[in-house]
């Protein structure tokens, strides 16, 4: 009989404590003044622009971007002309790898944001503590929770935290623009976005915000890694991903709305985007049904 010897598993990181999970929907004039604890917190934007400050440092975060917030570091936060949606997490993580995360500002991937969505998805039916309430400093635990919805949060969180921490072999993203960088980019965006159902060209976009070509193209390259029109096709993605999990319209009439040729154009679109078509999207993001204003019978609608 052979003998069989165990391999105890290398677990760099463990999240034994959590503080907060929220999934706020601000106003375009919210403004934090600020704090400072001793537990580590991320933010990350999933609509809007917001200004973040971190110790020193301040920082514009577009759509998709996260910041870590190490153990003592002061930060604040406000809206920049546009309402934005954010997910904050608060937590106790004690290992030395959590310092490759220190100071961190970069875009996640899609892989990462599943795994955003997932920790909100299990903190609704694990706790009875809105999610949207920024108050909260306490979580309750619901009475009927399903089985191991907290472990399986936890193993969300280790994920996304060692997927970052991965990245840091390559350098991230980082945003410190210039003042005047800072106010075209922050223009320009907010027109994108209250157009976001139009169809645009580059033209329209740099002769409405006064602004060339070629340094418009190198201001979106420089601080989201590609292009002009490239970002505009991601912001309809991402309102559409948002009208999906609303549950109030059909994939046709999102297409519509969003001003595509066609609802295969769009699921086309989608699919590049997202790497999934818009119905396996639906199928994916039940968790956004607990969202204010959403019940589960409007989603439905769509899947």
């Amino acid at each position: 009989m052979p003998t069989y010897y165990p391999l105890r598993l290398k677990r760099p990181l463990s999240i034994q404590e959590l503080y907060s999970v929220h999934y706020f929907e601000y106003t375009s004039n919210y403004a934090f003044a600020g704090e400072s604890h001793d537990f580590w917190e991320f933010l990350y934007v999933d609509k809007g622009l917001v200004r973040v400050t971190a110790g020193d440092t301040v920082h514009d975060l577009l759509q998709g971007q996260i910041v870590f917030h190490a153990p003592g570091e002061f930060h604040a936060l406000s809206a920049v002309g546009v309402a934005p949606d954010l997910v904050v997490v608060s937590f106790q993580c004690d290992s030395p790898h959590m310092d490759f995360l220190r100071g961190l500002v970069t875009f996640v991937g899609e892989s990462e944001r599943s795994l955003l969505a997932r920790i909100v998805e299990e903190s609704g039916t694990a706790f009875s503590t809105p999610l949207n309430d920024p108050s909260t400093t306490t979580l309750q635990r619901r009475a009927q929770a399903p089985f191991g919805g907290e472990a399986l949060l936890a193993a969300a969180l280790e994920e996304l935290l060692i997927r970052l921490i991965r990245r840091q072999s390559t350098p991230a993203i980082q945003i410190f623009p210039c003042r005047t960088e800072d106010d075209n980019l922050n223009r320009v965006l907010r027109y994108m976005e209250q157009r976001v159902e139009q169809n645009l060209t580059l033209e329209q976009i740099c002769r409405d915000n006064l602004i060339g070509r070629s340094q418009l193209q190198k201001l979106f390259h420089s601080h989201t890694g590609g292009g002009v029109m490239e970002y505009f096709s991601w912001l309809k993605i991402q309102t559409a991903r948002r009208m999906i999990r609303e549950g109030r319209l059909n994939f046709t009439q999102i297409a519509t709305r969003l001003s595509f040729q066609s609802v295969h154009y769009f699921s086309r679109r989608f699919r590049q985007i997202t790497g999934m078509s818009p119905s396996e999207y639906a199928q994916s993001v039940k968790m956004l049904s607990e969202l204010p204003g959403v019940s589960a019978d409007d989603y439905t609608k769509n899947v």
